[in-house]
């Protein structure tokens, strides 16, 4: 493997929305019937579409969430009500508290073969408690949150404490996002070569110019292979 280190995006990459519990909720708060299963069809969708959208990443959050709801069934004008019934769920417990069967698995090869792990995250804070919450934090020797460094992706300044921490070249590290604009750019500025996590990978997507995988598992399949 030609990677020392390999770090993380954590929302939509390590962590997920957990649909199952937002399904119910977001249901009565828009009064429309919605499952799990909607959401989870529509959050491809709503990725790509984020792909567009410019400023901080808590507009870019909140365009995520108007994107997935509204490709879900969810009328605009009821949006308010869901924003109000989200905050309300997030404060309980993160809205990002899903993580995928082949996380931990894949997490545990690449550590079993003596790679370095973190995450780099744009986060409001409590990214490193979303992930403790999520049985992931014990995978990982440095959680570098946006909030708490005063920089976010794609500002390459954002990777330094992680590099610093694990004592790691930038070119022998591999950043795994899921946004092209922030995690891809953000990190080839930073000298990290990057990766898309795509879980709708198709012919159309497959062109861009960043290497693109479906799932983590198959990430590391192929960095093992390699």
């Amino acid at each position: 493997m030609k990677f020392t280190a390999v770090l993380f995006d954590a929302g939509n990459t390590l962590l997920h929305l957990d649909h199952a519990r937002l399904a119910p909720a977001v249901s009565a708060a828009a009064g429309v019937p919605l499952t799990a299963r909607q959401l989870a069809a529509a959050a491809p969708a709503a990725a790509r579409a984020l792909e567009a959208t410019s400023g901080s990443d808590r507009d870019r959050a909140r365009r995520y969430l108007e994107l997935l709801f509204g490709a879900a069934g969810v009328p605009h004008d009821r949006l308010d009500a869901v924003r109000r019934m989200l905050a309300a769920l997030h404060a309980e417990r993160s809205l990002w508290s899903g993580v995928s069967p082949d996380t931990i698995p894949a997490l545990e090869r690449l550590r079993s073969a003596g790679v370095r792990l973190g995450v780099v995250s744009n986060s409001d804070g409590g990214v490193e408690e979303a992930l403790r919450a999520a049985g992931l934090r014990s995978l990982f020797e440095v959680v570098v949150d946006s909030a708490q460094v005063g920089v976010e992706k794609p500002d390459p300044r954002i990777f330094a404490p992680a590099l610093t921490a694990l004592a790691v070249r930038p070119s022998d590290t591999l950043y795994v996002g899921d946004v092209y604009a922030v995690d891809v750019v953000g990190a080839r500025r930073a000298g990290l070569e990057a990766v898309l996590l795509d879980p709708a990978l198709d012919a159309a997507t497959a062109v861009r110019d960043v290497w693109t995988v479906p799932s983590l598992g198959q990430l590391v399949d192929e960095l093992l292979a390699a």
